[in-house]
This record gives C-alpha cells, sequence and structure tokens, in this order.
C-alpha cells in the first residue's frame, strides 16, 4: 500500500488506516477478541500501518485488543490514542483534560498497548474547562520525555487547532468527513492545509451508509449508537439513498464498489488525508483497503463533486448533546 505524510510532521502512516473503535465499542457487543486479533493482522498483512484507538473504547478494552494484535509488529505500525474523559464505574463520565488526567492517561495506555511511547496522541474531544494550551503543554511534557511523539485533536475548531498548533505542532487533526458529511471542507481543510497539519477522516463511510448495505427496514442491535443519530431513522435511510445509488452508478462504471468509491474520493481530495475505515469482517477489510489502488481523475471527482452537490441529506449527523461536544 501507498504510504502519505500527515502534513508537516514527518509521520508517514499507510494511505488507509484501520479505525478499531467498532470491534469493542459503539456498535453493539464487543466481537470475539480472537477473530479480532485475526482482522488487525490481516490488515497489517495487506499494507496497514496506522491503527487508531482509545482508552474510552469499552473502556479499555479496544486499547488491550489493539496492544496485544499488534505486539508482534510493533516496529512496523503507528498506534494512535487518545485522551480528554473521566472515566467511572466503567463508564465514560465526562470530559478532562487536565494536566495530571493527560499524564495518568498516557502512562496506562502505554501499559495496555504494550508500548514504550504513544506514536499519536489525540485529545479526543476539547475541554471547555481546560485552556488548550495547559493541554498542549501537558502534552509537550510528555513528548520531551519520550513517552509520546506525536499530538492531534480531534472534532476540534479552527481557532482551538490554531491556538493549540502555536504551543506544540500538531501531526493531524481527527473528524468526521466523507460524502455524508462535507462540512469540514468549509473551514477546516483549508486550515490544516494553510499550517501543515495531517487529516484523519473518521467515519468515511457515513458509520456503514455509503457502503449500500442499509434501507429503510434495517435495524441495528442494542447499544448501537447509530440507534440514537438522526441520520439513520427509517425516513432518513430511505431518503438518503440517492446519494448511495451515485456511487453505485460510478462503481459500476470502474468495477469497484460504493464503498470503495466513497474512500477514494477522499484519498483524492489532499495528499496529507489518510481515512481511517473500520470494520469487523476480513472481507469488508479487503473491500476497504482495495479502494487505495484506485485512482479517480480529476473528471471523476468532478462529476461525484456535482451530483453530490444537488443532493440534499436528510438528518442531522449527531443528536444535539453530541453535537455540542464538537467544534470548540
Amino acid at each position: 500500500m501507498q504510504k502519505r505524510t500527515l502534513g508537516n510532521s514527518g509521520l508517514e502512516v499507510s494511505a488507509m488506516g484501520l479505525g478499531c473503535m467498532g470491534m469493542s465499542y459503539g456498535y453493539g457487543p464487543a466481537s470475539d477478541k480472537t477473530e479480532m486479533i485475526s482482522v488487525i493482522r490481516e490488515a497489517v498483512e495487506r499494507g496497514v500501518t496506522f491503527f487508531d484507538t482509545a482508552e474510552v473504547y469499552g473502556p479499555y478494552i479496544n486499547e488491550e485488543l489493539v496492544g496485544e494484535a499488534l505486539s508482534p509488529v510493533r516496529d512496523q505500525v503507528v498506534i494512535a490514542t487518545k485522551f480528554g474523559f473521566d472515566i467511572q464505574g466503567g463508564k465514560q463520565s465526562g470530559m478532562n483534560s487536565r494536566p495530571e488526567q493527560i499524564r495518568k492517561v498516557a502512562e496506562e495506555s502505554l501499559k495496555r498497548l504494550k508500548i514504550e511511547a504513544i506514536d499519536l496522541f489525540y485529545q479526543h474531544r476539547v475541554d471547555p474547562d481546560v485552556p488548550i494550551e495547559e493541554v498542549a503543554g501537558a502534552v509537550q511534557d510528555l513528548i520531551r520525555e519520550g513517552k509520546v511523539k506525536h499530538w492531534g485533536l480531534s472534532e476540534a475548531g479552527v481557532n482551538t487547532i490554531r491556538r493549540a498548533h502555536a504551543v506544540q505542532p500538531l501531526a493531524a487533526v481527527q473528524s468526521e468527513y466523507s460524502l455524508w458529511w462535507r462540512r469540514p471542507e468549509e473551514e477546516l481543510i483549508p486550515a490544516l492545509e494553510e499550517l501543515g497539519i495531517g487529516f484523519v477522516p473518521f467515519s468515511p463511510l457515513g458509520k456503514g451508509y455509503l457502503t449500500g448495505s442499509f434501507n429503510a427496514k434495517t435495524t441495528f442491535d442494542q447499544g448501537d449508537l447509530r440507534n440514537i443519530l438522526p441520520r439513520f431513522t427509517p425516513e432518513a435511510l430511505e431518503a438518503n439513498q440517492v446519494l448511495v445509488d451515485l456511487l453505485k452508478e460510478k462503481a459500476e462504471k470502474i468495477q469497484a464498489t460504493p464503498a470503495q468509491i466513497a474512500l477514494a474520493w477522499l484519498l483524492a481530495q489532499k495528499p496529507w488525508i489518510v481515512p481511517i475505515p473500520g470494520t469487523r469482517k476480513s472481507s469488508r477489510l479487503n473491500e476497504n483497503m482495495g479502494a487505495a489502488d484506485i485512482e479517480l481523475t480529476p473528471e471523476d471527482v468532478q462529476d461525484i463533486n456535482d451530483a453530490a452537490s444537488k443532493i440534499t441529506l436528510m438528518g442531522s449527523r449527531y443528536t444535539e448533546e453530541l453535537e455540542r461536544r464538537t467544534g470548540l
């Protein structure tokens, strides 16, 4: 698989990473650990070198999974994890990016991941109670000590990104971005290009929607976050099918799948964009990673953009409560 560098950081990763959250958290019950280790190691064999996790996924069990799966190939991979929440009684209980909490999370994540340094350490969500300069300073200390190599922000607003970057240069910003959610094009992507910061889109397949495998009758497991998201009501699933139809039409012309077109479209946006689609299935892993071999022409991208610009999608991507945690 081709490699990409995240902004000006010098951090080189595979053109596509693997988001590991869904293996343990967010989409119903956690999957069998042995099976997920197999999927992660298959990703390595496919040339994936960039793996994304967080302490809050589980909590903790996703980091443990990733650490065990990647320990035999530690020197070949880049592992990203995140801080920023309090966890009480096994559940997330509010934000916490105080310096002492950042250090505590780093130390514990290092043990779970079985590593000596965190390659990329993100603030998971901006904490309105802790100035971002303090957060940057705390991470800077960890970088100087060799416990963290690079850092980033997740779902942060442009002003926060600029302030953080001025204290300790950011390697990457992680936010949702896809044909299903294009708001980053307005302010975020231009700012990242200006500052030389890489972009890591999560949910690059619209939480699975852009694979074309959902319809109005689709139901989700108990505990699946899509049960509460406005874009996954039966009405929205049906109304937004027009976007999937667009991807299917383009996919048929070049013998690909809708998911591969959606991912190839993202890769074509900027050379410093590295999507991290997640999956629990070997078949989906191979499908997703195959998108890295598809090169859309500028005309292909323009055709998709022109057609997509005429589509108005139904439903917000998050509930109001979840949206309040983003873009600070």
